[in-house]
This record gives C-alpha cells, sequence and structure tokens, in this order.
C-alpha cells in the first residue's frame, strides 16, 4: 500500500473490523482528508472516523450540513444520518454523494486549466455564494483557533482580521524568521481587512480542492465534501481568492493558475482582484501553521512565499 504507513494500515483494519462487526461486512476504507477517514459501507452509506472532533461539539456539524442541505443546490452535500462515539472517538454515518473527485489527490493539474475544471468552479462558487450565512455557521472555529470565528463582531471583515491577529501571534518567531517585516504585514492585513465595505454574507467551504469537488461523466459538479476546515458565514470573495490559490498550491504552474483563476472569479462572479489578492494573505496568516512550522513544510513555505 504504497504512502501508507503500518499505523494507518493498523488503523484501517480495526475499523474496517469494527463496522463488520456492526452489521457491514463489505466495509473497506474509503479515503482520507483533514477531517478524518471515510469508510464505504453499503446501500449508499459511509461512515467517517473523526480525527480530533469531540462527540460533544458534534451537533454543530449537524446543523451546518442541515442548514446547507436545506437550499436548493445543483449538487449534493453531506447530510447526517446517524452518530456514535467508540472509545472517545467521533463515528458518523451519512449518505453517500456520488461522482468521482475533479482530480485525486497528488494528481498533478494540467499545465493550461481545463475548461471542464473551471466551469465546475464557477458553477460551485455561484451556488455556495447563494446559501445565507447561518447562526450556526457564524458558531463554528476555524481550525487552529480557539474560540468561533465571529464571537464578539458582527462583520466578517472584522472577525476575520481578529483572526489574523490572534493566528499570526501562535507561532510569530517562526513566521517571523521568513517574512521580513512580519508585524507590518499582520498590521496593514488587518486594516485593510476591517476597511472592507460590508458584504452579503454566505457559506464558506474554505477548502475547494479537487478532491473534494466530485463530477460526473459529463464534469458537471454532481457532490461537494469535507466542510469543516475552514467553514464559516463569510464574504463570498474570500472562498473565491481561497479557491483560487489552494486549486493548485505547489505545480510548477501554480502562480500562473492562481492568477488565471483570479482574473476568471473577478470577471465571472464581480469580485475585486485587489480584495481577493488582501483575502488570499488572511488566508496565510491564519494557516501557516497548521501543518508544520519551518521551511520543511510545504504549506508553511507557500505562506510564507505569499507574505513576503
Amino acid at each position: 500500500m504504497t504512502g501508507v504507513t503500518e499505523t494507518d494500515a493498523h488503523e484501517t483494519d480495526r475499523w474496517v473490523q469494527y463496522f463488520v462487526r456492526r452489521g457491514h461486512p463489505r466495509a473497506r476504507r474509503l479515503a482520507s482528508g483533514m477531517e478524518g477517514t471515510v469508510y464505504r459501507l453499503q446501500d449508499g452509506t459511509v461512515a467517517k472516523v473523526w480525527a480530533g472532533r469531540a462527540p460533544e461539539d458534534f451537533d454543530l456539524t449537524r446543523r451546518l450540513y442541515a442548514d446547507i442541505a436545506g437550499h436548493p443546490l445543483p449538487f449534493g452535500t453531506p447530510r447526517i444520518l446517524d452518530a456514535e462515539e467508540c472509545d472517545g472517538v467521533l463515528v458518523s454515518y451519512e449518505r453517500e454523494l456520488g461522482g468521482s473527485p475533479l482530480r485525486s489527490e497528488g494528481e498533478p493539474p494540467a499545465p493550461d486549466l481545463p475548461r471542464r475544471e473551471t466551469d465546475a468552479l464557477l458553477t460551485v462558487l455561484r451556488a455556495l455564494a447563494s446559501v445565507p450565512g447561518s447562526e450556526v455557521m457564524r458558531r463554528l472555529v476555524i481550525q487552529g483557533d480557539d474560540r468561533p470565528l465571529w464571537q464578539g463582531h458582527s462583520r466578517f471583515s472584522d472577525a476575520l482580521a481578529a483572526l489574523v491577529e490572534r493566528a499570526a501571534g501562535r507561532n510569530r518567531d517562526a513566521l517571523a524568521a521568513q517574512v521580513p517585516g512580519l508585524a507590518d504585514v499582520v498590521s496593514r492585513t488587518a486594516a485593510s481587512l476591517r476597511a472592507l465595505p460590508d458584504r452579503p454574507e454566505s457559506v464558506i467551504h474554505g477548502d475547494l480542492v479537487p478532491p473534494n469537488l466530485h463530477v460526473d461523466e459529463a464534469g458537471r459538479p454532481v457532490a461537494v465534501l469535507d466542510f469543516g476546515f475552514c467553514t464559516t458565514a463569510g464574504d463570498p470573495a474570500f472562498e473565491a481568492a481561497v479557491t483560487a490559490a489552494v486549486w493548485d498550491m505547489y505545480g510548477p504552474d501554480a502562480d500562473r493558475h492562481t492568477a488565471e483563476l483570479s482574473r476568471l472569479f473577478a470577471r465571472e462572479l464581480g469580485h475585486a482582484e485587489e480584495v481577493l489578492a488582501l483575502y488570499r494573505k488572511a488566508y496565510a496568516l491564519i494557516t501557516y501553521d497548521l501543518f508544520g512550522m519551518g521551511p520543511h513544510d510545504g504549506h508553511f513555505r507557500w505562506c510564507a512565499a505569499l507574505l513576503r
């Protein structure tokens, strides 16, 4: 099993046997992501073994999924059928969403972004922007932080500015070693965010990477997965900015692809390119230390380079 450690294999076998004992003899591991590992069971059902999610906090996720699914969208979104706890680990049962990943994890992007990808992205961004922000979305915590994003704030841009300041302080020395004048970068970014005008709030997925978009054979989006990493209520331009950045972060054409998607989203969705650039800087400041710290970590390097 290339790329799977002995520990991963042991955990997979442990959970497969758990689901077999629960009456799912054909259980098998399907995929892993930021939130946990998904197992296909049977009859259109999957189970997610959550990583680091306390069972007592799960009601917000259940209500978030219901809020999103309650609006007519041209693709499916997760819906919780049941949930349970096993040795302190949260396990949820959900309907299996169809389609295939627009691009598999680790699959390099084409030098020229295919039309099927850009069309699918526009469809998803427009649809998510139609789902209004809800109270549940405002109560969510962005990964790496210690409080709901909106706590103490009535505007998304103010809440994001405060998070930028908190997050930059988490591991300031490591980031400052790679970003000269970091304090000025943080203060200017926060001030620019607070100066933004009010915008209508919609659901923000926050991690629209290719494996999280499933399409049919014609390339039409049929499912959007893995809400939760950076999910909140906010400005749809933030979603567009982050998507343009993360669609291809590390490939040889990454900078060109980000610029191309930014121009496309500005033209087709009406977002100002300078606002997209500001939101990407904010994204770098709130996520730089979530996977590792220092030049050995690819995400940290990407964030530092953007901030420089």
